[in-house]
């Protein structure tokens, strides 16, 4: 599997407090089955270049190997909507035309479409993060369907179908994963303790409503088609 938005990355947002933290989810991820990570450090601002998050993959990397972990780490970002449009280009994940953008957590922006439609101008591949978990898509899931076309993609989180988050954050989830547009389930993970990084028990949840290949494509088809730059079918 692989899980294409995780905070692995030390010292750079609210995710592992170090690399030895950064370790210890990596473990986890290779016990539940996760090969391949992209790294997906808040950006809000321009406090750290892609070329920062670079280095620390590339350091990352170098610890894994040398601790025989078999995880591989990709550069990306979890850009907030309220970044300056202009910076998001740079923000991409593993250096393709997919970016990965947050709303708030308390309210779905008015401005949202202009934001994925300028995006979508500009040749990129906008994937929205946890809508599922946004206060004003769970009281009306309609507001995210009826900003979708297919140029933009969906992500939900693994807790959150587990039931992690809370019963209406769940209710959301599955809503959302039987109305066919959910293409990724990712980690969101923070620490080795709280939000690990697995996939595999919502993987199976998925499998569920969606029979096992179509829960499979959200958790390998479709982020591999990331990873190489490729269209998601």
């Amino acid at each position: 599997m692989i899980d294409v938005h995780c905070h692995i990355l030390s010292n750079i947002d609210d995710g592992a407090s170090d690399f030895d933290e950064s370790l210890e989810m990596a473990k986890i991820a290779a016990q539940d089955g996760i090969r391949q990570i992209i790294a997906t450090p808040h950006v809000y601002d321009d406090k750290y270049a892609i070329g920062d998050i670079i280095k620390q993959v590339d350091h990352l990397n170098r610890l894994l190997k040398q601790h025989n972990i078999p995880v591989q780490i990709y550069p990306g970002a979890e850009v907030s909507i309220s970044l300056d449009p202009a910076m998001i280009p740079k923000y991409t994940l593993n250096h393709t035309k997919y970016t990965l953008i947050e709303f708030p957590h308390n309210h779905l922006p008015s401005f949202a479409g202009k934001i994925l439609a300028w995006l979508i101008a500009k040749d990129l591949k906008p994937i929205i993060a946890h809508p599922e978990r946004n206060y004003s898509i769970i009281r009306s899931p309609e507001l995210l369907l009826n900003l979708l076309n297919n140029n933009i993609y969906v992500q939900i989180t693994a807790g959150s179908l587990t039931g992690d988050f809370g019963g209406d954050i769940q209710y959301c989830a599955d809503y959302l994963l039987n109305s066919g547009k959910v293409d990724f389930i990712a980690s969101d993970a923070h620490s080795k303790k709280f939000r690990t990084p697995v996939l595999a028990e919502a993987a199976d949840i998925a499998a569920t409503h969606l029979g096992k290949k179509a829960s499979q494509r959200l958790v390998s088809t479709n982020p591999a088609a990331i990873l190489a730059g490729e269209a998601i079918h």
